[in-house]
């Protein structure tokens, strides 16, 4: 048995050698930083190069953690709204999202978007041209993202870290409006019904606005998912509403927390 694993071990040592062997052999200057995460992923470190290195990381997300929850500790009802950054101004949803955010806003609600351009931009906007409370975080990347004008001056974060972030928006919202929107957006929005699903954190309203960009999601969750695997149950289903305008959208919202007799407290 022990020569068995000696061999195992041998051939995984062997494995990982080749496969940095085969990364390109040039200078370490001419490497992209993609080869270069990936040359760093079959290299061993020493333990003070590991401790400092997440030492370092341990901060930097504490930091995140405190100015977030610092800055929207106390910042009352508002509902996140999610959508691609890509959108443009005179694009149908832009001009949606708009009317979602200041209609939300005339209802007692805040406003918490990913602080970039596109639909984030159009729910900003929406609220601050109402006098609403306009949240913007922000998320720094290569490219798409930067801060709009439209966000409050004391209510703009920026994170290096997606999962800081994320934590953010859940934790901090009443509900969640999602626009047509890519991968972030599926993201966020998975990242929710997952919370609510297992109990992690409270169920909220989750509202998909544009029948004709999300059905077909919702069809192969309902054929597939929920039809011929059972992966999750059809009370799961109950959790989203689908809708088409933004009076629907922000209707939503207004009924679920009507049969609580709850209100917006400003």
């Amino acid at each position: 048995m022990e020569e068995t694993k000696e061999n195992v071990h041998r051939s995984e040592t062997q494995s990982t050698e080749r496969i940095t062997q085969d990364l390109p052999k040039r200078d370490e200057l001419l490497l992209t930083p993609d080869e270069q995460r990936i040359k760093d992923a079959f290299q061993d470190h020493d333990w003070n190069e590991i401790k400092t290195a997440d030492s370092w990381v341990i901060f930097k997300v504490m930091a995140e953690f405190v100015e977030g929850f610092d800055k929207l500790a106390k910042i009352g009802p508002c509902v996140s709204i999610f959508g691609s950054a890509r959108t443009k101004p005179d694009s149908p949803y832009y001009k949606m999202t708009e009317e979602i955010a200041a209609k939300l806003v005339r209802h007692g609600y805040g406003v918490i978007t990913g602080g970039g351009p596109g639909i984030m931009e159009a729910g900003n906007k929406g609220a601050f041209e109402q006098g609403g409370k306009s949240v913007g975080l922000n998320i720094k990347l290569p490219f798409e993202q930067h801060s709009n004008i439209y966000i409050d001056p004391d209510k703009s974060i920026n994170f290096d870290f997606f999962f800081v972030r994320k934590v953010m928006f859940v934790k901090y919202a009443q509900g969640f409006v999602v626009m047509p929107g890519g991968m972030g957006t599926l993201d966020e929005l998975f990242e929710a019904l997952t919370l609510i699903q297992t109990r992690k954190i409270a169920r909220f309203p989750i509202v998909l606005v544009g029948r004709t960009y999300w059905q077909g999601l919702i069809d192969w969750i309902t054929d597939v998912m929920l039809g011929e695997q059972q992966n999750i149950n059809p009370e799961d289903m109950k959790l989203i509403s689908i809708v088409d305008t933004p009076t629907e959208a922000v209707k939503v919202i207004d009924e679920f927390y009507n049969k609580y007799l709850l209100k917006p407290n400003f």
